[in-house]
């Protein structure tokens, strides 16, 4: 029997906040059905006062496919090492970095934009962040919706992006800074993927990752590539969540980009939230193009 789920949308275009479920009890699949059409329609659904265990978020986040490891990096909890856990002083790295370390983000600052482990052949499909220490304010964090974000281009920008694929590649210091973050992965992606279950149309870019489309030369890539990120962070596209303690966000990382929290600096509270990931499949284009790694190895399931 699906639980009476009530689905109160935040924005016109993206997001809801969900009701009359407890994360606590085992999910059955009717119930778990009736969230993915949410994520289908709204992209990112939240929820509120839902006190999970680790084990619990783990449960939950199993009803929807295999699990993934924390990170393609490691640094899982050593109890739980599909557990990404992040303070917000895990986010100092981005200020006052190694000049010196070759970085391949782009030059414009997308304020911390970016859609999770693109630069594996096959992204996940779900993300699941549970708030655990919560400020009393700040920390909130933005998603934007990859469909809405492909329908605002002109008929004539998306026929040229449709066929282009492009490079999405690590940086030195993703993974946090973790020893094992100096190994490179890339993957090639379009640059228009069509969502799985719905059949939209999604623009695929990662601020945070996307290094370059291939075919172009450096300066038609950088142009192009900042007009598709400044129409993926349009601020009518997004919904901002505001955490408070025991909430949960998941959300559709084929269908969205999301930053947070982007106020990191500004924090004065303890800010501690927990993520497991849904293993995802390879992204194809609207012109049938599978993405495949470059270097690296596919994202595995968790152990």
């Amino acid at each position: 029997m699906v639980a009476s789920l009530d689905i109160k949308p935040v924005t016109p275009v993206i997001g809801a906040e969900i009701f009359g479920v407890d994360l606590a009890a085992p999910l059955d699949a009717a119930t778990a059905e009736a969230i993915c059409a949410a994520l289908d329609t709204w992209k990112v659904v939240f929820f509120r006062e839902q006190a999970i265990s680790d084990e619990q978020q783990l449960d939950f986040a199993r009803a929807f496919g295999q699990l993934t490891p924390a990170h393609p990096f490691g640094g899982g909890r050593a109890d739980q090492p599909a557990i990404w856990e992040r303070r917000v002083s895990d986010y100092a790295y981005l200020h006052g970095q190694d000049l010196t370390i070759p970085s391949v983000l782009p030059p414009r600052d997308y304020r911390g934009w970016h859609i999770d482990i693109t630069f594996m052949a096959n992204p996940n499909k779900y993300s699941i962040l549970r708030g655990i220490e919560i400020p009393e304010f700040g920390g909130d964090t933005l998603w934007s919706n990859l469909a809405y974000a492909y329908a605002g281009l002109s008929p004539h920008i998306q026929r040229l992006i449709e066929p282009l694929q492009a490079v999405h590649r690590t940086s030195t210091y993703d993974g946090g800074g973790a020893a094992e973050g100096a190994r490179t992965f890339a993957a090639l992606h379009p640059l228009v993927r069509i969502h799985p279950g719905t059949g939209e149309k999604l623009l695929f870019v990662n601020p945070g990752t996307t290094t370059h489309i291939v075919g172009l030369t450096a300066r038609e890539s950088r142009a192009l590539l900042d007009l598709l990120i400044e129409e993926i962070v349009r601020p009518e596209y997004t919904v901002r969540f505001r955490w408070r303690p025991h909430s949960i966000a998941m959300w559709d990382n084929r269908a969205t980009a999301h930053a947070g929290p982007i106020d990191f600096g500004h924090i004065t509270g303890s800010r501690l939230v927990r993520r497991v990931t849904v293993a995802g499949d390879l992204p194809r284009g609207a012109d049938g193009f599978v993405s495949h790694p470059l270097e690296g190895e596919l994202f595995g399931p968790a152990a």
